[in-house]
């Protein structure tokens, strides 16, 4: 998971999908990327990350300024945000041909193509999360890079730079129209 240390980013179900699907798969790693936000009303405290951490629940692997080696190196990206405009962490992710799974809200939904690029769980339902993270490593190895080149494939067609570009161009022009 890459994201501000948030609850409203889903956190707290990230790291309860961890100690549910650990129970199934003890060989599971959840690694949890990102800043610890604390002038935010919704952030994450420093001892709860701690105790997270000391439990063996989750890695944290702190900050980066160039978040493509920890992409490079992970099976999935995880996003359980509450909501989401354009997320960018996914966007990334599923360039660099990596499955997703995030919660089922507008912004989400826009780049998770449910069982093919990904999977999508109910927003802050954590068990739902966790059946998520168990359907995508009930994969064979095979199956998650397949659904990874999907994840690829529907950025190359649907989030390319020109096509963006283009997007915005109209609308611009519509708007001074």
């Amino acid at each position: 998971m890459i994201g501000r240390l948030l609850r409203d980013k889903g956190v707290h179900e990230f790291v309860e999908a961890a100690r549910l699907v650990r129970q199934h798969h003890p060989e599971a790693r959840f690694q949890l990327l990102g800043p610890v936000a604390s002038e935010n009303r919704t952030a994450i405290s420093r001892a709860t990350l701690a105790g997270w951490q000391r439990s063996g629940d989750i890695e944290y692997l702190g900050t980066s300024e160039d978040v493509r080696k920890e992409i490079a190196s992970a099976h999935c990206v995880v996003l359980p945000s509450y909501r989401e405009g354009a997320p960018r962490t996914l966007i990334e992710a599923a360039a660099m041909a990596r499955p997703l799974i995030a919660s089922d809200v507008p912004g989400c939904r826009s780049v998770v193509d449910h069982g093919v690029t990904g999977y999508l769980c109910e927003v802050r339902n954590a068990e739902s999360l966790a059946e998520a993270c168990l359907h995508f490593a009930c994969l064979s190895r095979e199956q998650q890079i397949a659904m990874g080149e999907a994840a690829r494939e529907k950025m190359v067609r649907e989030y390319d730079q020109a096509i963006v570009v283009d997007t915005y161009n109209q609308v611009i022009a519509a708007v001074m129209a």
